[in-house]
């Protein structure tokens, strides 16, 4: 199965939403995972419009990128600019792309406007990643 690395700073908002879509959207094709290079924890409101389109990622946890050192990825993308400059090398033939995403944590205005735009990330990453994905998966 094509593994993916998704990192980010914190592993908070923009690599946990990554990680909940393509194991929702690519199930038994892709298998998503989530890290951060300075790890705090998954934003509720990431959870809650995540929850809108059907994906449960309540369970997530942020990580730091050294507790995944045992897997091998096909794939690593980064989503936030911070991240890609600190990521780590991988061993092997690991492939590394780099998709910024607009931070929604730093959003600012009433909750329905900070909503919105988790809403746009999300829908912008799920408009993205997953015919991406589906192509190297399918191009492997």
């Amino acid at each position: 199965m094509f593994k993916v690395l998704f990192l980010c700073t914190e592993n908070a908002c923009r690599s946990q939403m990554a990680e909940g879509l393509v194991n929702h959207y690519l199930a038994g094709q892709v298998r998503a995972f989530s890290a951060g290079v300075a790890p705090s924890r998954v934003n509720h409101r990431a959870v809650a419009v995540m929850a809108e389109l059907g994906v449960d990622i309540s369970h997530h946890r942020s990580k730091a990128v050294d507790e995944l050192a045992g897997e091998q990825f096909d794939l690593v993308i980064t989503v936030c600019d911070r991240a890609n400059q600190q990521c780590p090398i991988f061993p092997g033939s690991v492939k590394k792309l780099h998709l910024g995403f607009a931070d929604p944590a730093r959003a600012t205005g009433s909750d329905e406007q900070i909503m919105a735009a988790f809403r746009q990330v999300r829908d912008e990453m799920r408009g993205k990643l997953i015919p991406l994905l589906k192509q190297e998966a399918e191009g492997r």
